[in-house]
C-alpha cells in the first residue's frame, strides 16, 4: 500500500508539473501574442505614416509640376504680349508699305522693286517673330477674327465670304493683334 501511495503522489506530482508547464506555456504563449499584437499595432502605424508621407510626397510632385507649367505659360505669354505691343507700332508701317505696292502700277520698275524689298523685309521680320497675316479675300468669314464694315451682294463668292480687305489682320499664335477689317458678301 505504501507502494501506491507513492505511485499515487508520484502521479499527482507529474500532473501538477504538466498542470504548470501547460499554465506557464499558455503564459508565454498570451505575453507572445500580447507582443505580437502590438508588433502588428506598430507595423500598421508605421504603414499609415507612410502612406501619408507618400500621398504628401506625391502631391508636392504634382504641385511643382503644375507650378512649372503655370509658369512656363506665363512665359510664353508675357513674351507674346511684349511682342504683339511692339508689332502694334510696326503696323501701320506695313500697311502704308502694301498700299504703296498696290498703287505702284505705273511707276519706275526700280521704284516698284525697292518698295517690294522693303515689304520682303518686313514679311520676313513678322515670320521670325511668329506673326501671321489674315484676312484674305474668299476666306471664310469669321467674327472672332475679322471686323465686318459693310456687306455686299456678290453672285460669285459663297455665303459669309470675305469680298474685300481693307486693313489685312495680325495675331501671334491664338492673341490677335488687329482684327482685319472687311467687306462680307451675301450674309
Amino acid at each position: 500500500m505504501a507502494k501506491k501511495k507513492q505511485e499515487i503522489d508520484e502521479e499527482i506530482k507529474e500532473t501538477k508539473e504538466t498542470k504548470d508547464k501547460k499554465e506557464q506555456t499558455a503564459e508565454a504563449k498570451e505575453e507572445t501574442s500580447d507582443v505580437q499584437a502590438e508588433s502588428d499595432d506598430k507595423v500598421s502605424k508605421l504603414e499609415e505614416e507612410l502612406k501619408a508621407q507618400k500621398d504628401k510626397y506625391i502631391r508636392l510632385a504634382a504641385e511643382y509640376d503644375n507650378y512649372r507649367k503655370r509658369t512656363a505659360n506665363e512665359k510664353l505669354s508675357l513674351y507674346d504680349d511684349a511682342t504683339a505691343k511692339a508689332v502694334t507700332e510696326l503696323l501701320p508701317v506695313a500697311d502704308s508699305v502694301r498700299m504703296a505696292l498696290e498703287n505702284l502700277a505705273g511707276a519706275d520698275p526700280e521704284i516698284v522693286k525697292g518698295v517690294e524689298l522693303i515689304s520682303n523685309q518686313l514679311d520676313k521680320s513678322f515670320e521670325k517673330l511668329k506673326i501671321e497675316a489674315f484676312g484674305k479675300v474668299g476666306d471664310e468669314f469669321d467674327p472672332n477674327l475679322h471686323n465686318a464694315i459693310s456687306k455686299v451682294e456678290n453672285e460669285e463668292l459663297g455665303e459669309n465670304t470675305i469680298a474685300q480687305v481693307f486693313q489685312t489682320g495680325y495675331k501671334i499664335g491664338e492673341k490677335i493683334i488687329r482684327h482685319a477689317m472687311v467687306q462680307v458678301a451675301n450674309c
